[in-house]
């Protein structure tokens, strides 16, 4: 293609041509320019059947249908942040949508890898998702901003093949920034959520690995996983949600939440509901009102181990006066609470509700506990006939 200054001296009939000529050499190359098309959606049409790159150039481009894009093996490309998708939608319409030509025909078709990177999508409080895909294989996201949409930020539907979301920025959405419903092999890395609904909906699915992700200020949940086997969460920092910063239900099991600071959650900081062979572990669970961690009468064999449980103290000082929460077993079994630190609580460490059973309590180090009740309330309290409760050293509860 000839540098622009060039074609500013032509007739406009070149121009024309010159179009023409590039659009059919974008066939030939598989690399399709925007630029020289009179809207996104005519660039997204004249990506080749056999796949290739769609580059969006900066600018501001409104919308009021979807962007739909049904090819494979290709990507999608903006120019950052400055690229950016506006969706003028009012009646719950997403901006992008990713599926097969046949889809509404045969809701199984599928396609497959489809990258996306480098722009941004905003909505309003009418339209719909920032992005759906509706059965895309191996699709990976990286690198977009995801901002204020009606919907989900990213909402991926049975892209049931290694879905990858990463470095990417999903914020103020009024469903959750990222809901995956059916997928398997998941890796969600390096994100930053803020302030959606929810952070992260992985629902019916297999092997989430949700690592070293920032999620703040949500207006319910944290992350929320249901029906989903062998997952992993570790490294994220999940920071003041008006719910619960973790909760996983629904005939789940083989889970993993190690290594993550949970901070500040108003609903609390794990919540078991129906989870069975899972493991908390090596948290830090900082002034969480309602609970740390509870385990539900549909969830069991938990270990929790190694866990800090504690309010904001530093060097003598307590820094705040939030209410900090224990640990709340309610009907369950085979639980092992081992190697914790509990401090700074405002009741007990752990409570037991219920008719429990097979529960391990044992080298847990708990002080400065039932703050609230002044010195009421027990460190470990419930059917402890059922427990085995030993080798804890409990200071002496405060006057």
């Amino acid at each position: 293609m000839k540098p622009v200054r060039m074609v500013c001296i032509i007739s406009l009939c070149a121009i024309s041509w010159i179009a023409a000529v590039s659009q059919s050499s974008d066939l030939d190359s598989g690399i399709i320019d925007a630029r020289m098309y009179p809207h996104l959606q005519a660039a997204l049409d004249a990506a080749p059947e056999s796949g290739g790159i769609v580059n969006f150039p900066p600018g501001n481009f409104e919308i009021t249908h979807p962007l739909i894009c049904t090819r494979e093996n290709v990507r999608i490309e903006g120019a950052g942040a400055a690229t950016h998708i506006i969706n003028k939608n009012e009646d719950g319409q997403p901006a992008l949508i990713l599926r097969h030509k046949n889809f509404e025909k045969d809701p199984k078709s599928e396609i497959w890898r489809v990258q996306l990177a480098d722009f941004r999508i905003s909505g309003n409080p009418k339209s719909g998702d920032g992005l759906l895909a509706q059965g895309v294989n191996e699709i990976f996201i990286h690198n977009l901003s995801i901002d204020h949409n009606g919907g989900h930020g990213v909402n991926l539907v049975d892209c049931y093949e290694d879905p990858r979301i990463a470095d990417s920025i999903l914020t103020y959405n009024a469903k959750a920034g990222l809901n995956i419903l059916r997928g398997h092999d998941i890796v969600v890395n390096g994100n930053q959520f803020e302030e959606n609904q929810d952070a992260l909906r992985c629902i019916d699915s297999y092997n989430l690995c949700m690592n070293g992700n920032n999620l703040d200020d949500h207006l319910r949940d944290g992350v929320v996983i249901e029906n989903t086997y062998g997952s992993v969460l570790s490294g994220n920092m999940i920071e003041e949600c008006n719910g619960t910063a973790v909760v996983i239900d629904r005939d789940c099991y083989g889970i993993t939440v190690s290594a993550n600071v949970i901070a500040h959650n108003g609903g609390g900081g794990v919540h078991l509901i129906d989870a069975w062979g899972c493991a908390i572990s090596a948290n830090t669970f900082t002034i969480n009102a309602k609970r740390a961690i509870e385990v539900g009468p549909d969830s069991g064999r938990i270990t929790i181990t190694g866990n800090n449980i504690s309010n904001a103290h530093i060097g003598g000082k307590t820094m705040r006066d939030d209410e900090t929460m224990g640990i709340i077993l309610n009907k369950t079994s085979d639980i092992a609470i081992v190697g914790n630190i509990f401090s700074g609580l405002a009741t007990h460490a752990v409570r037991m509700e219920g008719q429990c059973s097979r529960i391990i309590i044992n080298a847990n180090g708990i002080s400065d506990f039932s703050i609230a009740g002044h010195g009421q309330f027990p460190a470990i309290v419930g059917n402890e006939s059922s427990a085995e409760v030993n080798d804890n050293i409990i200071t002496e509860i405060p006057q």
